[in-house]
């Protein structure tokens, strides 16, 4: 068990160090001989965790899910939160832009030569995502807030949209183009979950967008 517990260690410093230059240098300015030095650790060690510099990318951006899922996940149980409260911190908890710039990750995911590591990242959140809103939409239908016979579908429906319209052309849209689309989102979810007219307008604080352009 120590042996394993080292190994994680070792394996956190390496992702630790390589973030810290990935954010400083970008991920083309960055290089492996970097990161070894960086975590002080033994180039064997590196490439035993790692076979390149991509590996590393794709590990940083794997735990970056885990970490937005499991904090989303704190959320989504407490019952002490209400329902509609509860639904958009769980969201933006899961927002990895949460301020509206993208880190170097999401960034370095967009390129076309990440594009396999950019579909198991959708995969990720398609599989994570609906179980942990599951409880919340559950909890909205015994309160009368949401009508649905098909509640998972649902949110995998949800899931999945996002994924391809708010993220795969994300830089596409701006401005008006943008707000349409989440207008459109939003009457779409009061729709998908039976639920009343304003209902989800607060999903908009999601998206960064400018108030004096929702006016």
């Amino acid at each position: 068990m120590r042996i394993i517990k080292e190994a994680d260690v070792r394996k956190n410093e390496i992702l630790d160090a390589a973030e810290e230059l990935f954010n400083i240098d970008g991920f083309d300015g960055t290089t492996i001989s970097a990161i070894i030095e960086k975590a002080g650790i033994a180039r064997g060690t590196v490439y035993y965790h790692f076979k390149s510099k991509e590996d590393v990318l794709d590990a940083l951006i794997e735990r970056h899910c885990e970490k937005l899922l499991e904090e989303a996940k704190q959320i989504a149980k407490n019952r002490n939160i209400p329902v509609m409260k509860r639904l958009i911190q769980t969201l933006m908890a899961m927002n990895a832009d949460k301020d509206g710039k993208p880190g170097v990750l999401i960034q370095q995911m967009h390129r076309p030569q990440n594009a396999l590591m950019h579909q198991k990242t959708h995969e990720t959140m398609l599989e994570g995502i609906p179980p942990i809103l599951m409880d919340i939409i559950e909890d909205g239908m015994k309160e009368g807030i949401f009508h649905t016979p098909y509640p998972y579908e649902s949110l995998e429906m949800v899931v999945a949209h996002v994924n391809t319209v708010f993220d795969d052309y994300s830089e596409k849209l701006t401005g008006e183009d943008l707000l349409k689309r989440v207008r459109a989102f939003i009457f779409n979810l009061e729709r998908l979950f039976g639920a009343a007219p304003g209902c989800f307008d607060s999903v908009i604080t999601l998206f960064h967008i400018n108030k004096k352009d929702t006016e």
